[in-house]
């Protein structure tokens, strides 16, 4: 028989794990409304804070390794997204939609795997949609959970045509 205290401590475990999973989901959440157009005039601040002073944020695979490379430390990985994200002329709109989360912590660690689709309007007149995977990881790190690793690998994408003026 399991003792009280034992319970108690299982509990409280699982507890600390189903806490842990929902500050990283709350955390990559933030981090694709912050990166919407339009969104937040607090974007750059707001965005540093998501990640750990030595992050890295990188693309892979044959279609984002030569597009976005490898960004290291919390000021250049901000800087590099800033420069798609307004005032630069980049994005009309942007949004960004999560699903097939897989989440695991393990103590003051987590990862995660997600499939973002991107929907985006550009400056240039094109729209597009953007399937792209996910694998981030995360730190407790003063007092909050950071993004570590950022790593995105496009899967696949599509024009879409008459978007602009399209009545539903």
């Amino acid at each position: 028989m399991i003792s009280p205290i034992s319970d108690i401590s299982l509990l409280e475990e699982r507890i600390r794990v189903l806490e842990a999973e929902s500050a990283v989901r709350h955390l990559l959440n933030r981090y694709m409304f912050l990166c919407d157009v339009p969104g937040p005039e607090t974007r750059e601040s707001e965005l540093g804070q998501l990640f750990c002073q030595d992050a890295v944020w990188q693309g892979v695979g044959s279609r984002y390794a030569l597009k976005f490379g490898r960004v290291g430390g919390r000021k250049a990985i901000v800087a590099m997204l800033m420069s798609y994200l307004p005032p630069a002329p980049h994005f009309l709109s942007n949004m960004h939609f999560l699903s097939g989360e897989q989440i695991s912590v393990d103590g003051f660690q987590a990862k995660g795997r997600w499939v973002m689709q991107q929907l985006s309007r550009y400056e240039s007149g094109q729209s597009g949609s953007i399937v792209a995977a996910l694998s981030v990881e995360f730190l407790w790190e003063a007092d909050a959970w950071r993004i570590s690793s950022f790593s995105t690998e496009r899967v696949d994408a599509f024009r879409l045509e008459n978007v602009q003026g399209a009545s539903l």
